[in-house]
Formats: C-alpha cells, structure tokens, sequence
C-alpha cells in the first residue's frame, strides 16, 4: 500500500514539474489559467494525501502506544 501511495505522490508531483514546464512556453491566457488550476488542482491531492499518510502513521504510533501500555 505505500509503495502505491508513494506512486501516487511521485506522478502529482511529475505533472506539476510538467505542467511548471509548459507555464515557460508560449501560451495564450486561458492556456496559463487552465495550467494554473491543474497545478493548484495536483498540490492538492498531493497535500490530501500527505495529510491521510500523516494521519495514518500517527494512528499507528497510538495503537503501539496503547499496545505498550497493555503490556506494562
């Protein structure tokens, strides 16, 4: 599951280095605009699954917490 979630985080950060790259080109205005939304549209599912991976990890570290505490 991490490896596919890593997947996951390494293609939105690849489509925004892609789409940064198209921005240095020759583009009308719209063409600007609809790069602009994909790349606020790409940081935010990279952010939501940064957040559900942080939140993941921290529920872990809890369950350990709790395991310990049942042990002692």
């Amino acid at each position: 599951m991490i490896d596919f979630k890593m997947a996951q985080a390494r293609r939105h950060r690849q489509n925004v280095a892609r789409y940064c790259r198209l921005l240095a080109t020759e583009l009308t205005n719209l063409e600007r605009q609809y790069l602009h939304k994909r790349i606020a549209e790409e940081y935010a599912e990279l952010k939501q699954l940064e957040k559900a991976e942080s939140q993941a990890n921290a529920s872990q570290g809890n369950e350990r917490v709790e395991q310990m505490d049942e042990l002692v």
